[in-house]
């Protein structure tokens, strides 16, 4: 297994592009599948891509004040401390990449927001007090356990088809979460990768010392304090920005609205992540200068997104308006029975979010083909969106859209980390399609 690690990683680092290259790539296949497959005209497509370009703008936003306000959170001096310790409690390299991996698994089935972060953040902190350990494979694992996010608390299908007047409500009616995430089955599924992905990750660590990456971070830089007028005196502005009382108010003003969100049973969202995670930062940092001197230390991470989310919105658009994330779903439902069907959700659902990586925007347009046949067929309905919510989040593991972040933070490129994700994602590939079809049997 570690051989095939080494020689994966080796092709992946020659051959495969920037993730910005690899985004131009397949907005390339995109473009020749739909005239190809569909028949569309090339200007058609074109008109396609530019008129959805910006659709994910909001959507980028999120990601972009999630990344930023989960990075700031992770730098506040308790959590860093907290952070540290954790770190230097560590002394072995296999256990420094499986608790990686374990605190990204574990933290996107409790939030999608908080996994994406925690996993890479503690990776780096890792990076640091662990001599041998093979950085980015850290950074692999604490990245894989995202691709447990579609059954976790924030899963978008389950959430999505539990909520009334969902967009599919009249075909196959509201499904409670206790029919897909909380189902004994799946709850089973997503504690055999918290636990497994760990352990699998640590067998690919690298025996030889001179295949071993090791990545000693520089040491944040000293944050920044308001400086005095120029005359010595310190001004009343200088004493607002260094007075901790400004980030306390805010922060619990917005930890307040917070709770009172909860406590009316709102809905876990991007948008509710982002003010806790800005206003806890707010209240940690308390002094409005320590915060902004973090805040331009942390801006860089954001780039990536800002700039390639648009790429990905326009194929996500010749995808949808050309009919071929349609065709895709037909031809899985067309071979399916109602046992198998769930399955070959899963594999279609996999396939589509190669190329249209999000799963509300998946489940809008592949859902009504495979809810449509599993009422034809009598296929279990629950069964059959895990089976989309499984496929979504599989190939997670390989998918440039959700790297982004990581690759921003963690400082390495996609290459350097592809070889490993591959090998996860066959990993979860086996206890996903396993799973996924006995719930088809069941």
């Amino acid at each position: 297994m570690k051989s095939l690690a080494s020689a994966l990683s080796r092709a992946f680092y020659r051959f495969l592009p920037d993730s910005l290259v690899v985004a131009v790539l397949l907005t390339l296949v995109t473009f020749v599948l739909a005239a190809t497959v569909e028949k569309q005209n090339p200007i058609d497509l074109v008109s396609m891509w530019g008129g959805s370009a910006w659709d994910l703008l909001a959507f980028s936003m999120q990601i972009a004040m999630l990344l930023l306000t989960g990075y700031m959170l992770a730098s506040t001096p308790l959590v860093d401390r907290g952070l540290d310790a954790l770190a230097q409690r560590v002394r072995s390299p296999r256990a420094a990449v499986a608790i990686a991996t374990f605190a990204g698994a574990l933290g996107t089935w409790l939030n999608v927001g908080f996994g994406l972060v925690i996993g890479v953040v503690l990776a780096r902190k890792l990076a640091r007090t662990v001599p041998g350990m093979h950085y980015p494979l850290a950074v692999a694992g604490g990245y894989a356990g995202f691709s447990l996010y579609g059954i976790g608390l924030s899963g978008t299908i389950p959430l999505t088809i539990a909520t009334p007047g969902h967009i599919l409500e009249e075909q196959m009616g509201v499904v409670p979460t206790t029919e897909t995430i909380f189902a004994p089955l799946v709850l089973l599924t997503a504690a055999v990768v918290i636990l497994g992905l760990p352990a699998f990750v640590a067998l690919l660590h690298p025996k030889d010392a001179a295949e071993v990456i090791e990545l000693r971070l520089p040491q944040p830089a000293p944050q920044e304090e308001a400086g005095k007028e120029a005359g010595g005196g310190e001004t009343l502005a200088d004493r607002l920005n260094r007075s901790p009382a400004i980030g306390i108010f805010i922060g619990l003003l917005g930890i307040s609205y917070t709770v009172l969100h909860f406590v009316g049973r709102g809905a876990v969202d991007f948008d509710i992540i982002n003010l806790a995670f800005l206003s806890l930062a707010l209240l940690l940092f308390a002094r409005p200068s320590a915060f902004l001197a973090a805040l331009r230390n942390s801006i860089g991470v954001v780039s990536g997104v800002l700039v390639q989310y648009p790429l990905y919105a326009g194929i996500m658009g010749v995808l949808a308006g050309s009919g071929l994330m349609v065709t895709f779903a037909g031809v899985f439902a067309g071979v399916s029975t109602p046992e198998t069907l769930p399955f070959f959700s899963f594999l279609s659902g996999g396939i589509i979010n190669l190329l249209a990586p999000s799963g509300g925007a998946q489940w809008a347009v592949q859902g009504p083909i495979m809810v449509e046949a599993a009422g034809s067929m009598g296929a279990d309905y629950a069964a059959t969106a895990l089976g989309v919510a499984y496929g979504d989040q599989w190939t997670n593991s390989i998918q440039p859209f959700w790297i982004l972040p990581v690759l921003a933070i963690s400082g390495i490129k996609l290459r350097d980390v592809m070889g490993y994700l591959f090998l996860i994602m066959l990993f979860l590939g086996i206890v996903y399609g396993a799973s996924i079809l006995l719930l088809g049997f069941l």
